[in-house]
């Protein structure tokens, strides 16, 4: 409760911020003091030191595997700030008033982390998303981000509109809001399970592959991705894509049951059209924007895992993957916003103008591709790991694999233009600060590549 109450409270302090202090270099001052507020106030949740207690008549479960999440989250936000700040500056004149709707998007995360009643679910959707509309649409003098925002909000309502549509279902099958909780009597003429239930948790799964951009529920994505500002993008491709899948795994993680058998068929298809969808697109791409927004959906067919293995080790993999996923895009898209040319070409001989900026960028695309001693290797492994465990899924860890493989092609695109091609990429000011953030992003992928565990012990302890 202490990240839900604190962090809707520094959205505000944001917001009045704007109006007091005028210069917006101050803004990212302020902001970055926030979260560190606001991560110290979820630790201390996390540990029972100091809890504000509120009577959620359970519609609330705050579990350490949610905590520990907002903990990422927070911590993800932070270093997005601290190296993207003077981007978010540079985006009209209201960057007090973005830092404030970031604020409100990681309240929705910290919602979405302990819901445990499917209002509550809709209701972090609701204070996530909308917040990332405005964001979206930033720009106001760029036509692609105009559009970007219509459309997004567009298909966020769509998708929202099923969701409720789901919950009504399943309210009217069990007579309850509450996860796992039925107030309806069981009968020779009332099944356990009844059709609206079923057909209710269909939808919600449906709703959810729109938020989370898996296939075929993606076709926003690259759009959005695309239009939005690129620090933005960075920030909706990682905090925001890890909050919804979280909520993902809280919906179905006890629930699978009632779609039998079909849930892992179902799934399965969901899980390879997204790795299918999201890789070879991926690989057709001349922007190195518009390739990572398709490797999003690829990513997210990783991620999926963790609903198809529903046990220690997926849970475990998400928390791990959110990590490496997070830091390797906002690194990535740190670099990117500092670029004049979004195209491949325009990457070409970075390295020799920029070695700093080229030596991060590598790291954080051999982390995506999942290739060893990066961050992203074991947090595939456990994706994988949680599948075979799960049992009788060998067959869709090969596809995955060899998707993998396929992914590598297209970032390794860019590792070739900077290393291995001449030219003379224009890029904006790159200060020392700028440079020496990238090194820790860079060497935090390395560290936790080479020692998972120090993400997953805290886990625990």
């Amino acid at each position: 409760m202490n990240a839900i109450i604190v962090s809707a409270l520094l959205g505000v302090v944001m917001m009045f911020s704007g109006i007091i202090v005028k210069n917006r270099s101050y803004h990212t001052v302020i902001a970055a003091g926030g979260l560190l507020l606001l991560l110290l106030a979820n630790l201390l949740n996390s540990y029972g030191i100091w809890v504000i207690k509120v009577d959620t008549h359970n519609m609330f479960n705050f579990e350490q595997f949610g905590m520990y999440f907002n903990t990422i989250a927070i911590a993800a936000t932070l270093i997005y700030v601290l190296l993207s700040g003077k981007a978010v500056e540079k985006i009209g004149s209201y960057s007090a008033d973005y830092y404030a709707l970031i604020f409100f998007v990681l309240c929705g995360v910290s919602i979405l982390s302990a819901f445990n009643s499917l209002l509550i679910l809709f209701l972090g959707i609701e204070i996530l998303t909308i917040p990332l509309y405005i964001l979206t649409g930033a720009d106001k003098r760029n036509l692609k981000s105009n559009e970007a925002s219509l459309k997004y909000f567009l298909m966020g309502c769509f998708s929202t509109g099923i969701m409720l549509m789901g919950v009504t279902l399943i309210y009217g099958g069990t007579g309850s809001f509450i996860l796992g909780e039925s107030k309806v009597p069981e009968s020779a003429l009332m099944p356990k399970t009844s059709f609206l239930e079923i057909a209710g948790m269909i939808l919600l799964f449906v709703s959810m592959c729109f938020k989370v951009s898996a296939a075929p529920f993606h076709f926003w994505t690259p759009d959005v991705y695309d239009g939005a500002p690129g620090v933005f993008t960075s920030f909706m491709a990682t905090i925001v894509k890890a909050a919804g899948f979280i909520a993902f795994v809280r919906l179905f993680d006890q629930h699978t049951e009632l779609l039998g058998p079909s849930w892992k068929i179902l799934l399965s298809f969901v899980i390879i059209a997204t790795l299918l969808v999201g890789n070879i697109t991926a690989v057709f791409q001349q922007s190195v924007k518009r390739m990572l927004a398709y490797s999003s959906i690829a990513q997210a067919g990783f991620m999926l895992f963790s609903l198809y293995g529903a046990n220690d080790l997926a849970r475990e993999g998400i928390l791990l993957y959110s990590v490496a996923y997070s830091l390797a895009t906002i690194g990535i898209f740190a670099v990117l916003i500092k670029m004049k040319d979004y195209t491949f070409e325009g990457f070409n001989g970075l390295a020799k103008t920029q070695p700093v900026l080229a030596l991060s960028t590598a790291i954080c695309l051999l982390s995506l591709a999942g290739i060893p001693l990066t961050a992203g290797f074991f947090a595939k492994y456990y994706m994988l790991a949680s599948a075979v465990k799960a049992g009788g899924s060998l067959w869709l860890v090969v596809i995955a694999v060899l998707f993998a493989a396929v992914s590598v092609y297209y970032y390794f695109r860019v590792i070739q233009a900077m290393y291995f091609k001449d030219g003379e990429p224009e890029t904006e000011e790159i200060t020392g600060p700028f440079k020496l953030g990238l090194l820790v992003v860079a060497a935090l992928v390395i560290l936790v590549g080479i020692f998972p565990s120090l993400v997953l012990n805290w886990f625990y302890f």
